[in-house]
């Protein structure tokens, strides 16, 4: 069929599948180094609790058949060797079908980590890649052209990506409306870049271009993608720009770069176009099916998004196949940082020798710079952001991330950027404190060279011991 294919989008499918390949070795990388402390048999969250008591049909996963964190962990390093073998282009190497299996490979692979990942894998972002991954494994290799219907749907996954986030402002937090959400947003994001105080300190004014600008791109562009070329073409570079300026104000893992991979898939490279096999009937049958199913299961997150209680990062199928995306529906106006203390006091006093746990990438020092970690997603870091949002989001896992601090857990450990105790001498008493935090103005900055400006709110949670503490030389 001579319609099937588009061949002029075979340089943007190549950027797709290689930037898709970059994207899940990020997200095996950090699945392999964080699990053990997250997840694992002495984790906060551990798996085999979580299949005990959650049946394989409501979230299939192989760890319901056995789960060991040896085995755990070799699924997610086989996830990593699988992704590079992606971005060094071995789906090229192999007949339709073969490349087809093995792009099937690390969507299976995946789709494990997140169904057993409970609140440590319940952001958005998991669910595109799982939704994009599917796609990505029937939109073939150099043996055809380019699917019309996989781009088709590449292309409806970003319109919903999109126009989702810009419903669920418009319906959501009255500043969206007003063009006042930037003037907090950079501030209380939930982890800042290396470059979002200079983005929080911009003119209110150009705060309020920002939010209109950002209206257009998700609310009016998303559209103009089902348009001809090259207006397609354009709304998808309009969408990359918006995303790289996201890139530089904030860390969003890999949400921002999922999103710029999905808009190139949509850009046609002009003169790139060449000719190449007649699909397959087989071929076309199988992607025609599965566009078929897709489209039927897009039914929910549709209504979804015309509905007045439209739901943020949802999934309506245990696989992942279609979601329903959003982001900042509410902005906070405030601030807050649940802050982390232990002392090797016997009777530890309210002012007396506590020592800070430093994150990777939360703030906490306030002399210390936000760094830049997107893609990678540090999960610790982002509940703990939750966290200071409401205890209710910390009762499963935040006790037993304190126990294990009592126990200088090395897994845990590795999970932060500094303990203030030698491995050999945990400490004896840990709590947790309420500040709020502001970014300093450059009086401020000038002054003290603090990046941040805290302030003691309350007592979060008490100092606490092990019944048992560990033996001490």
């Amino acid at each position: 069929m001579d319609w099937f294919t588009a061949p002029g989008y075979e340089v943007a499918r190549l950027v797709f599948q290689r930037g898709l390949a970059v994207l899940y070795l990020v997200a095996f990388l950090g699945a392999a180094l964080q699990f053990r402390a997250l997840l694992g048999e002495r984790g906060m969250l551990p798996v085999p609790r979580f299949t005990e008591r959650v049946p394989f049909r409501r979230s299939p996963s192989v760890f319901h058949l056995h789960y060991s964190d040896r085995f755990f962990a070799a699924w997610c390093w086989t996830g990593c060797a699988v992704s590079v073998a992606l971005i060094a282009g071995l789906d090229r190497l192999l007949p339709l079908w073969g490349a087809m299996l093995l792009w099937l490979v690390p969507w299976a692979l995946y789709l494990s980590v997140v169904n057993v990942g409970q609140l440590w894998y319940s952001f958005g972002w998991e669910s595109l890649l799982l939704e994009v991954g599917f796609l990505a494994v029937f939109l073939g290799n150099d043996e055809v052209g380019p699917p019309v219907v996989v781009l088709f749907l590449l292309r409806w996954v970003l319109f919903r990506v999109e126009f989702g986030a810009g419903l669920i402002k418009m319906r959501g937090d009255a500043c969206w409306r007003d063009l006042t959400c930037l003037d907090h947003h950079h501030e209380t994001q939930p982890m800042p870049g290396p470059l979002s105080r200079l983005f929080h300190r911009l003119p209110k004014p150009l705060h309020r271009v920002e939010v209109a600008a950002n209206h257009v791109t998700q609310l009016v562009v998303p559209f103009l993608l089902f348009a001809p070329q090259p207006v397609a073409s354009a709304a998808a570079a309009l969408m990359v720009v918006t995303q790289l300026w996201l890139v530089l104000s904030g860390n969003f893992a890999w949400l921002n770069w999922l999103t710029v991979v999905l808009a190139l898939s949509a850009i046609e490279f002009p003169g790139a176009a060449r000719s190449a096999p007649a699909a397959p009937p087989w071929y076309e049958v199988v992607v025609l099916a599965v566009a078929a199913l897709l489209l039927a299961l897009s039914y929910r997150p549709a209504r979804n998004l015309l509905s007045r209680r439209q739901r943020m990062n949802s999934s309506f199928d245990p696989l992942h196949l279609v979601n329903t995306y959003g982001a900042f529906g509410s902005v906070s106006r405030v601030r807050q940082e649940v802050v982390i203390e232990g002392t090797a006091e016997e009777v530890p006093l309210r002012d007396g020798d506590w020592k800070e746990y430093e994150f990777k990438g939360k703030p906490g020092d306030p002399q210390r710079l936000p760094r830049q970690y997107a893609p990678y997603h540090l999960r610790l870091d982002w509940l703990m952001w939750f966290a200071a949002l409401s205890p209710a989001y910390a009762r499963p896992w935040f006790g037993g991330l304190l126990e294990r601090l009592l126990e200088n857990d090395r897994d845990t450990l590795r999970l932060l950027r500094r303990s203030p105790f030698p491995p050999d001498a945990p400490p004896r008493h840990v709590r947790a404190r309420l500040y709020r935090y502001r970014f300093t103005n450059r009086s401020e900055r000038r002054a003290t060279g603090a990046v941040w400006e805290r302030t003691f709110v309350r007592e979060f949670w008490p100092p606490t011991r092990l019944e048992r503490p560990a033996r001490r030389p």
